[in-house]
């Protein structure tokens, strides 16, 4: 059944329409991903189905009795209050089938359900909690329909994970736009696209979509082009004059008239940016060199312990941790901008750095966007060319009379369009991006990641897209708790299967160890038994307790070697991705368990051996 409908429906902002006679609509209980390019006007249909504002023709219906709750991309600057009181404000007026006290469980159970402190401030919070909150906020209207505009945004990858699973178990209808290749693909039940105001439906999963999309964006060339030819033909065979009979003539120019319209009609296809680094003379091949370098806040607490590593040029390294870990302060570390609190580190020769940062702190946003980057000048210098600071914008997108405008009302991907084009100017051969997918739509996101990938020089990425850490790195630098940051060879992915196997290889060494105490005390666990060694005699409750010990022992090496070969499987990170954190939780618990376990039945077996 139909939750929403939109039947020809048109908007504008006085330009070409945004929406130009779209027919669409989202039934109970799908998870509809919408996709477009930056400025397509994506957010604007969400605010269309929201009814946030009223389109100019057509019509909008939603089912009588459904409520729709919208998620916004951006965390409002001026919220205050306590967890539970911005929660609450997402109430509904009250239900005659649900008491006040019914309410107040309700709310506090889903508080607890998305891990956050009902009495915690909510100005204090992160900026990943912040997000959980106002999606408890969204849930506790009971929407029929929750709409996500960039959720992942500023999530670090255990809230990403979490997202992800919270959302499959709460079964709720989604419509969402993300960048997050990985979460589209796990979410999605199906792919819309909004392109040049057009809705268009694709039916299918993420790689299908791009390869049929592909296939209709060439077939429509061609269209183009033979439309272009005709039109060309006729415009010769009018210019050299018409010749022919006068009814024939006639249908002729009138179908020229109607090839003209068409032309003039066409709404050409968005480009693509074009990304190119200044690139500087390479730098040695050392970049950083760090020996045992630690950081420690005065406070005492420590966020880098004892760090080894060396980057070497053409080295594309991630960082990886969850937010607040010290990803940042470790980028100024390796580049020299912090001192260490002790340890060594070496830079190279020639460095050339160019610093994305995660803020976008560096735009000036009363200054127009052709100011941010030429600071008044009308010509800028790239690789010792002079270009106009306009024709270099159009590179990235930026027509002339946008151009001409502050740089405050640029929307997010045109801001962090913004900043590439600013930081492309300076010549590099380090490049520090810090969150670059940010609010980018995915075209650009697969040239950003070409471009990265073909830089002859050193990157260094924080980043929370699955999809792009292992598109473009070539190690990952992880933040694993206490300061302790591990080195592993290639991206996100590579990373989870060394865990696992670590993870594997404990699980093979505590059972090694089972084993040899079992030969050293005489008994087998699993159930092979010698004659024991007269000891005391134990309790009736310490006898019973003994002869279950081995069974749950057991038990547990059973479940451990179950759930390590699951880490292990490359599959599982494909489709169950977001059980990760719960398998590797059980998998620590039960690792503690079996010790207790181990522990206990070697104590009552000592007992009775020796007594």
């Amino acid at each position: 059944m139909a939750l929403l409908s939109l039947l020809d429906v048109s908007h504008a902002f006085g330009g070409p329409p945004v929406l130009d006679h779209v027919n669409f609509q989202v039934n109970s209980g799908e998870r509809v991903c919408l996709l477009g390019r930056n400025g397509a006007g994506k957010s604007t249909l969400m605010k269309l189905i929201v009814g946030e504002i009223a389109s100019d023709t057509g019509q909008v219906f939603r089912q009588p009795g459904a409520h729709f709750a919208r998620l916004v991309q951006e965390v409002p600057a001026d919220l205050k209050g306590s967890v539970h009181d911005i929660v609450s404000a997402g109430l509904r007026s009250a239900s005659a089938h649900e008491e006040d006290w019914e309410r107040e469980i309700r709310l506090e159970d889903l508080m607890a359900h998305v891990g956050v402190d009902s009495h915690a401030e909510f100005s204090a919070l992160s900026g990943g909690l912040k997000r959980r909150v106002l999606l408890a906020q969204a849930l506790a209207s009971q929407p029929d329909l929750l709409l996500l505009d960039e959720p992942t945004n500023h999530l670090d990858l255990a809230s990403i994970l979490w997202l992800e699973e919270f959302l499959l178990q709460e079964k709720i209808g989604l419509f969402f736009v993300t960048h997050d290749r990985a979460f589209l693909k796990k979410l999605a039940t199906r792919i819309v696209e909004l392109d040049r105001g057009i809705i268009t439906n694709w039916d299918c999963d993420y790689d299908t979509f791009l390869l049929r999309r592909q296939d209709r964006l060439e077939a429509e060339e061609r269209t183009q082009a033979l439309a272009d030819k005709k039109l060309a033909q006729e415009e010769e065979w009018i210019r050299r004059g018409v010749k022919a009979q006068r009814s024939r003539a006639t249908a002729r120019i009138n179908q020229l008239h109607v090839l003209r319209a068409d032309r003039r009609a066409r709404r050409e296809k968005v480009g693509n940016v074009n990304l190119r680094v200044n690139e500087a003379i390479p730098s040695g091949m050392k970049v950083v060199d760090v020996e045992n370098m630690s950081f420690s806040y005065p406070d005492g607490k420590v966020l880098v312990r004892d760090l080894t590593t060396t980057i070497i040029r053409g080295d594309k390294i991630g960082l990886i941790g969850p937010n607040g870990a010290g990803k940042t302060t470790l980028i100024k570390l390796l580049l020299g901008q912090l001192a260490a609190t002790s340890g060594v580190i070496k830079h190279g020769t020639n460095l050339e750095v160019v610093y994305y940062d995660q803020l976008r702190a560096q735009i000036e946003d009363d200054k127009t966007v052709a100011d941010n980057i030429a600071n008044g000048n009308t010509h800028i210098t790239i690789d010792g060319r002079t270009r106009h600071v306009i024709s270099y914008l159009q590179d990235f997108l930026f027509a002339p009379d946008r151009a001409r405008t502050p740089a405050r009302v640029l929307s997010g991907g045109e801001r962090n369009r913004l900043l590439l084009a600013r930081l492309f100017t300076k010549p590099a051969n380090v490049l520090v991006l810090d969150e670059p997918t940010n609010d980018l739509d995915v075209e650009t996101l697969d040239l950003l990641e070409d471009l990265l990938v073909e830089f002859p020089g050193t990157v260094l990425i924080v980043s929370h897209d699955r999809e792009f850490l292992d598109e473009v790195v070539t190690s990952s630098l992880v933040f694993e708790g206490d300061g302790k940051i591990g080195d592993y060879v290639g991206g996100y992915s590579d990373w989870q299967n060394d865990k696992a196997k670590q993870a594997a290889a404990a699980a093979a060494k505590s059972a090694a160890r089972l084993v040899d105490a079992s030969s050293a005390k005489g008994k087998n666990p699993a159930g092979g038994q010698v004659p024991p060694v007269k000891g005391r005699k134990l309790s009736g409750k310490e006898l019973k307790e003994l002869e279950t010990l081995p069974a749950k022992i057991e038990t547990m090496e059973q479940e451990q070697a179950q759930l390590t070969a699951k880490l292990a499987d490359p599959a599982f990170y494909k489709t169950e991705a977001a059980k990760f954190a719960a398998v590797k939780q059980r998998l620590d618990v039960l690792e503690k368990e079996h010790a207790v376990a181990l522990a206990r039945w070697e104590e009552l077996e000592a007992a009775r051996g020796t007594g």
